[in-house]
């Protein structure tokens, strides 16, 4: 799921012409994760699968483009969809009372992450509504995570 949010905001970045340094880094993490599915498909001996995949994303991709309401409407279901994601994480955590196995790390970095492009697009010459209210939502809701992670996790005891 987040490799098809990463995609469609690459995509929504490029529809609208969006100078190329407020989104050079979406390519090289969607390749890493194109490359990871490949390698996980090839040695799990389903690289017709993988083929599958790498067709119905590659159709997926110029469809989103075909009318500007389409392009759009993802944009707006990627934040829904991520948005969802991060509320599960935290419904989990706060039902299990316990953090896991769960990174606050990681998630502090995917706050900071948010934060930066933020700050980044306030700073830049465009203004999309749509890319900032999802960056708003997305570092509320990392922070948070990070957060309940941080008060969950449990202290190890050295005796």
């Amino acid at each position: 799921i987040s490799l098809s949010s990463f995609l469609v905001f690459l995509r929504y970045q490029i529809y609208y012409d969006y100078p190329l340094k407020t989104y050079l880094e979406y390519p090289i993490i969607i390749a890493q994760d194109v490359i990871l599915l490949f390698c996980i498909m090839h040695f799990s001996g389903k690289t017709k699968r993988a083929f599958f995949y790498a067709v119905l994303f590659w159709g997926g991709w110029h469809v989103l483009t075909l009318q500007k309401w389409i392009i759009d409407l993802a944009m707006n279901l990627c934040t829904f969809v991520s948005a969802a994601s991060k509320l599960a994480q935290l419904k989990h955590l706060w039902q299990t009372k316990d953090s896991g196995q769960a990174s606050a790390l990681t998630w502090g970095m995917s706050a900071y992450t948010c934060a930066v492009d933020f700050f980044d697009l306030c700073l830049q010459y465009f203004f999309s509504l749509l890319v900032l209210i999802r960056f708003i939502i997305m570092l509320i809701l990392n922070i948070w995570v990070t957060a309940t992670i941080l008060q969950y996790s449990k202290t190890k005891k050295t005796d």
